[in-house]
């Protein structure tokens, strides 16, 4: 019991440190700590390949129209064993952004999706961003520039794009998820991205298109978007009016009091609005009890169907703080009791294709 109240505490603090740390600039006082966190993260690292394929690490210089070119690390994952599908049309390919406070092979590791991808024969892309443009690597979803398809959704398309480039992956079942600002982040790249992204996972992610500068990015993670919700969407909508479906699963924990749950409800709205479906939309429900071990928590499955085609899941898990559901609890942000939100994410996206 002790050692799960010393976790909570450190979890606690961990997310503290990542809202203060939204307001935080890149200063050069922060190096000797970024220094520190690099080595601990590459010892981590040598810990992801726990799964047999490919762990690849590569690096890639963009060119910004508006600012110094911006160098991205990733590492990409691909699998030892190739299922029949695969050798014929390409892997799929899941793109998985970190959150703040958070590194690639951290992600790697607390989600454990590289020993899941290797089971279901995916490749799993993971960008980095860089302390030179957050001190805290908090992909900037808050920024308009970003939200409108600049800012930091270049750098990530140049390094999927190369991925996209060099390896055989099936350009019909690539995906994007990721955990609070790297949920934040996913989304964008499916509304800027559409043709490419065949479907998106929002885990503890904030609502689109609202905050506009980190301290309205605190303001949306506590209420959400308000009336600016749905005004975002529409805009996304006038800009192409050919917009095709974006299928949208949402994983959220009631207990998350840094990014609030009303931000879920926010985010259902704006997936059906894309998707050409009522608000009042019923869902179809299903409840789903706590596990008698405490290994899970009880959860509610909401979905909403376009006809026969699921196209938003939203998923409301009990006790859940800001933490990936089923994942190392080892690592900040990572919560051991399930469901598994990256077995939820690959059920989901193996549905859908472009």
């Amino acid at each position: 019991m002790r050692s799960l109240v010393k976790l909570g505490k450190t979890q606690q603090r961990a997310a503290g440190k990542m809202m203060a740390g939204l307001l935080s600039l890149p200063a050069v006082t922060a190096a000797p700590a970024r220094k520190t966190v690099r080595k601990a993260a590459a010892r981590r690292a040598a810990a992801v390949p726990a799964a047999p394929g490919k762990w690849l690490l590569g690096h890639e210089t963009v060119a910004l129209p508006d600012a110094p070119p911006r160098r991205m690390s990733y590492w990409l994952y691909l699998p030892q064993t190739v299922p029949e599908e695969a050798l014929r049309d390409g892997l799929p390919l899941v793109l998985m952004l970190h959150g703040c406070q958070q590194t690639a092979t951290e992600f790697a590791q607390g989600t454990r999706m590289n020993l899941l991808a290797e089971k279901k024969g995916y490749a799993v892309l993971y960008p980095q961003q860089s302390t030179s443009v957050h001190a805290h690597r908090c992909w900037r979803w808050f920024d308009r520039a970003t939200q409108a398809g600049g800012g930091d959704v270049q750098p990530v398309a140049t390094v999927l794009a190369k991925v996209l480039r060099q390896y055989p992956i099936d350009r019909q079942r690539v995906y994007a998820c990721g955990i609070s600002a790297g949920a934040g982040m996913a989304n964008i790249m499916a509304l800027s991205y559409p043709d490419i992204i065949a479907a998106v996972g929002l885990h503890s992610g904030p609502v689109f298109g609202a905050g506009n500068g980190a301290i309205g990015a605190l303001g949306v993670m506590q209420h959400g978007g308000g009336a600016r919700s749905a005004e975002a969407i529409r805009e996304v909508l006038m800009r192409r009016a050919d917009f095709p479906t974006m299928p949208t699963i949402l994983i959220h924990g009631a207990a998350d009091s840094v990014v609030r749950s009303v931000n879920q409800g926010q985010l259902v709205q704006q997936s059906l609005l894309l998707n050409g479906l009522p608000a009042d939309t019923a869902p179809r429900i299903r409840i789903e009890p706590a596990g008698r071990r405490g290994n899970r928590n009880g959860h509610v499955i909401r979905d909403y169907y376009l006809g026969r085609k699921l196209v938003v899941r939203e998923a409301h898990i009990d006790a859940l703080e800001h933490a990936w559901s089923g994942g190392d609890e080892r690592l900040a942000f990572n919560a051991k009791a399930g469901p598994d939100a990256s077995r939820m994410m690959l059920a989901f996206f193996a549905k859908h294709r472009r």
